[in-house]
């Protein structure tokens, strides 16, 4: 998956789990260096106190955290060229008890409509767990405060509309039959998991991107393992060529 992965994950601040002693024993989760990572895996002083942010610039830098244990990689919404002004926001469609697939897809849909209906273009990935990550891809000009309180604004509108379906409440007691729309990710120091990652859960699931049409198909978001062929066509290519375009803007 490196050629696809690649542009989505290098030069990125990183956080990690780590499962050293494989997924069925204790992981743990890491955001900053330690001992013994080697060169390839590198550090930023990100220039608020002693905080140090891990990034990889190539496939070296992933084979480093391979080797180290690595089966999660969770990437921020910004690089380390421009720490401060995210170039993506993401939501987190995560259903609580009781919600069915089938809603959970209709939910991933009407967000990508709601995106649309105020210009702005998304994508979207299976989370390799129960829902889905709908991407869009932005110029790197506002900065974390700005952007998550829009995304705040956005999810809350959602849950407004639709009280029954959504909620925009973190608290598990408020997320009981509905999706919550997590908008959190969007902070500073927040991530998500790296399209193409694995997650550390039976099977072998991974955080794959697919095409609208394939969620509007049914695809499960847990539906590619680690071992299926990738499909020809890029299923991000056209975000791929968005972000491109929004950097050089």
């Amino acid at each position: 998956v490196w050629h696809r992965m690649e542009p989505l994950v290098v030069r990125r601040p990183l956080s990690l789990v780590r499962a050293p002693d494989g997924i069925r024993e204790q992981t743990f989760f890491q955001k900053h260096a330690s001992p013994g990572m080697g060169e390839a895996v590198r550090a930023l002083k990100a220039g608020r106190g002693s905080e140090v942010l891990l990034y990889v610039e190539d496939f070296d830098g992933i084979a480093s955290l391979v080797q180290m244990g690595v089966v999660e990689i969770h990437v921020w919404g910004a690089t380390i060229d421009d720490v401060e002004r995210p170039d993506q926001i993401i939501f987190d469609l995560d259903p609580g008890p009781g919600v069915d697939l089938d809603d959970v897809r209709a939910g991933a849909l009407e967000v990508r409509d709601r995106l649309k209906g105020i210009g702005l273009e998304s994508f979207v990935k299976l989370s390799g767990g129960k829902g889905f990550h709908v991407t869009v891809p932005l110029v790197p000009a506002a900065g974390w405060t700005e952007v998550k309180a829009f995304a705040r604004g956005f999810a809350d509108a959602m849950a407004k509309a639709a009280p029954a379906r959504y909620t925009a409440t973190l608290a598990k007691k408020a997320r009981r039959g509905k999706i919550f729309i997590d908008y959190l990710r969007n902070g500073r120091g927040a991530t998500a998991v790296a399209p193409y990652s694995t997650r550390a859960r039976d099977g072998a699931p991974m955080a794959a991107p697919v095409t609208w049409a394939e969620v509007e198909g049914g695809v499960s978001p847990n539906a590619v393992k680690v071992g299926a062929a990738l499909p020809k066509s890029d299923p991000w290519r056209e975000f791929r060529a968005s972000a491109e375009r929004l950097a050089k803007d």
